[in-house]
């Protein structure tokens, strides 16, 4: 299984794979990482002019053996009115990543996301310095 973690930071989230005895070739794991990130670029949140992934509401995702992936995201607010619809957008759009067997999609708000989570390219679309 491998861990791959969504951190915080002035900077694009890394998505640097841990692998923990994965039987994915690294090859493989690379394509699917990258695959991932693509998808996870491709959906936004529809009040704000930037992705889900350069915003830094991705807190993990886990990519499993049998290539299903697990992801735990977060909202830019509790109240949020897509909060319903969100995770299924973010499961329809991993899910069609060449070689991902499915998705699923938590949403948590420990820690909660402040803008210190959002990547350069996000303070630069929402002018936010």
């Amino acid at each position: 299984m491998t861990d791959t973690p969504a951190t915080s930071g002035a900077h694009s989230p890394p998505m640097n794979a841990e692998v923990n005895a994965s039987t994915i070739p690294p090859e493989e794991m690379d394509q699917l990482t990258d695959g991932i990130v693509a998808a996870l670029k491709s959906v936004y949140d529809p009040e704000i002019p930037a992705d889900i992934y350069e915003l830094g509401l991705i807190y993990r995702v886990d990519i499993a053996d049998d290539r299903s992936v697990a992801i735990d995201m977060t909202l830019t607010a509790p109240g949020c009115p897509v909060a319903g619809e969100m995770p299924g957008w973010v499961e329809n759009a991993v899910s069609a990543v060449p070689g991902v067997t499915g998705c699923s999609v938590t949403m948590v708000f420990d820690p909660p996301w402040d803008q210190s989570r959002m990547s350069d390219e996000a303070r630069i679309a929402l002018d936010m310095w």
